[in-house]
């Protein structure tokens, strides 16, 4: 017995030397990059939040067949003191152009967000009616 008691105690040691998991150094790492992801998506989504507005509002733009470039302004304005979120551009930033008898209303604009100073992140949105 005493045989495989010695036996017993070598596979244990081996098995102990042979575990894994994450150190208190990995783990920190890993908790300020996923914080760190989280930062910046908190502030990028409010960002996608316009964007998906206005791409709402050009669409419903260009789907009520509007006659004037001026009318097509003024109804983006319209909306855009009805959504609070548009802040980014207003209508005299539309571009406006006919393509096949349907008109299409583009736009571009820059976002820039501080993440930490003197950090920025620069998100470009383009948009057209569909």
């Amino acid at each position: 017995m005493t045989g495989s008691g010695k036996g017993s105690g070598m596979g244990s040691s081996r098995r102990l030397g042979a575990q894994r998991g994450i150190s208190l150094i990995g783990l920190l790492f890993w908790a300020i990059a996923i914080g760190f992801l989280a930062y910046v998506a908190i502030r990028v989504l409010p960002t996608l939040n316009e964007y998906f507005t206005i791409q709402r509002a050009v669409d419903k733009i260009a789907a009520s067949n509007p006659t004037t470039v001026g009318e097509i302004r003024q109804q983006f304005d319209k909306q855009k003191d009805i959504e609070y979120s548009i802040s980014s551009i207003s209508g005299k930033d539309l571009d406006i152009t006919k393509e096949n008898d349907k008109i299409v209303i583009r736009f571009a604009y820059n976002k820039e967000l501080e993440l930490i100073a003197p950090v920025y992140l620069l998100i470009k949105y383009e948009g057209r009616s569909r």
